[in-house]
């Protein structure tokens, strides 16, 4: 069962251009009336390197600091995720949904 503020891996391949890659930790932004209804659940990659910016927000999970990369969601079908490996805190959830209302109201 897929909850939003998880954090899955995910086969993101394959990809084109500059779209991240591999199989990587995701945290599922989609609501439950997306995701429970259909066969895809929207994601954020997760990512230990790259750069700050307005729209990636702080993360430690597991021990490692990074960034969830707001700039890189998608949409992906449910087979494409491999494995939970746990949850964000809540108040990580907030700030990046926060972040893409913010993100698509301008």
């Amino acid at each position: 069962m897929v909850t939003r503020g998880d954090v899955w891996l995910v086969n993101l391949d394959p990809t084109v251009g500059s779209e991240i890659r591999k199989s990587r930790p995701c945290v599922v932004l989609s609501p439950p009336e997306l995701h429970d209804h259909l066969k895809t659940v929207i994601i954020a990659p997760m990512t230990s390197q790259g750069f700050q910016a307005p729209f990636r927000v702080p993360i430690r999970f597991q021990g490692t600091a990074g960034l969830v990369v707001l700039d890189q969601i998608r949409s992906v079908d449910k087979i494409r995720m491999v494995k939970k490996l746990g949850s964000v805190q809540a108040q990580t959830l907030k700030t990046a949904l926060q972040t893409m209302r913010e993100m698509f109201e301008t």
